[in-house]
């Protein structure tokens, strides 16, 4: 199989793959020209791809709420978090005291850890997935039982449930996962949900959720709850929203614990530029169509170069893509560091796959010439 590969990477010529990221990359950067210029590479030089942000930047409403919010940067900005507060309660239909405000999704991970885990308990994760959770975890004195993903990148339920004793009280599920983007179906869950324990509450992490494509196998908890009280969701605006920088995130609980866990933030957690920022992001939902937009096609070129090189990405339902590079994952990254391109880091046990965040079309017509630059010898189908 790799003599077949190279043949193939001879035969290809420079023109071909050049000519088909050219063209695609003029239509995307004409449909992008709404938005202002955002640099591409941080102050080092270097092209971020390395950490699922939207390349896009934050929409006009969502950056003249920022620039009006600035206007009171000498006041403190708890007096607008209950508007933000109940604009996300009025979009999911809940009351707004089982919304809990974060500074990121990852302050409402660190909360959900305070107010559910403890020595002697347990949490349940996939490896891979989104790994601060179980940082808090294991700093609070909680012990981390990792449970491998399916071969078809899916959490595996079952084996997380055989994993469930009675000093487990929380599983979490990422959903798209993170590194892998991909999915595990929503009947898969319920299944598992209806089998746990009363003691057991499971956190939902729909980061990506905006980015799934219409799917039966996809359904937010939040958008058709189950009633199970022992289900929190979270979300962030730091991804469709283009907010990564603001840090603003939230999660949706049972009241009870809804207020244990605002309990366990500072009192003033939030800036007034976020909380600005959020209520105009939750109102423009033209900008998320449009970003929506762009991604699907961003990722559908992304997995279009991919195939080309006789690479073949895991399907992806968010804004990054994993794939199998056939080598050691450390070397590709390396590989990319030195023409200044930074990816995602390897995520074992998948050590030979990469983690690619979507850039704009400038950006992945870099990442492919770089790519490019590989031995092809080294690689294997």
């Amino acid at each position: 199989m790799p003599v077949s590969r190279r043949g193939f990477l001879r035969t290809l010529t420079a023109g071909t793959v050049a000519g088909s990221v050219t063209g695609w990359a003029v239509s995307a950067v004409a449909a992008a020209s709404t938005l202002a210029a955002r640099p591409e590479r941080d102050r080092q030089g270097f092209l971020l791809l390395d950490s699922n942000e939207n390349a896009y930047g934050p929409s006009p409403k969502v950056v003249a709420a920022v620039e009006e919010s600035l206007s009171r940067a000498n006041r403190y900005p708890f007096r607008d978090y209950d508007p933000l507060t109940e604009d996300i309660a009025r979009l999911h239909k809940v009351d707004a005291k089982q919304v809990v405000l974060g500074c990121g999704s990852t302050d409402i991970l660190r909360v959900t850890a305070a107010a559910l885990l403890a020595p002697g308990k347990k949490v349940i994760t996939a490896a891979p997935t989104y790994e601060d959770l179980a940082t808090y975890a294991r700093a609070i004195g909680t012990e981390v039982i990792t449970v491998p993903l399916t071969p078809n990148f899916a959490h595996d339920l079952d084996a997380m449930l055989a994993r469930v004793d009675d000093t487990v009280t929380l599983a979490y599920i990422c959903n798209p996962n993170n590194p892998t983007a991909s999915l595990t179906p929503r009947a898969d869950i319920e299944k598992f949900l209806s089998k746990l324990p009363s003691s057991v509450y499971v956190l939902i992490d729909e980061a990506y959720h905006h980015y799934v494509n219409a799917s039966a196998r996809y359904v937010s908890f939040l958008d058709q709850p189950i009633g199970n009280e022992r289900v929190i969701v979270m979300r962030t605006f730091s991804k469709i929203h283009a907010m990564a920088g603001l840090r603003l995130g939230y999660g949706v609980a049972e009241r009870g614990l809804a207020e244990k866990m605002r309990s366990l933030l500072t009192d003033v957690d939030l800036n007034c530029a976020a909380v600005a920022a959020g209520r105009a992001a939750l109102g423009d939902a033209e900008s998320v169509r449009n970003f929506v937009k762009r991604n699907t096609d961003d990722r559908q070129e992304f997995f279009n170069q991919a195939m080309a090189r006789m690479l073949k990405p895991i399907d992806s339902h968010a804004n990054f893509v994993m794939m199998d590079t056939h080598q050691p994952a450390d070397d590709i990254i390396a590989h990319f560091l030195k023409n200044k391109i930074r990816i995602g880091r390897h995520f074992p046990p998948l050590t030979h796959h990469i983690r690619v965040s979507l850039g704009t079309p400038a950006a992945m017509k870099e990442f492919w010439r770089v790519w490019d630059l590989l031995p092809h010898s080294k690689m294997s189908m």
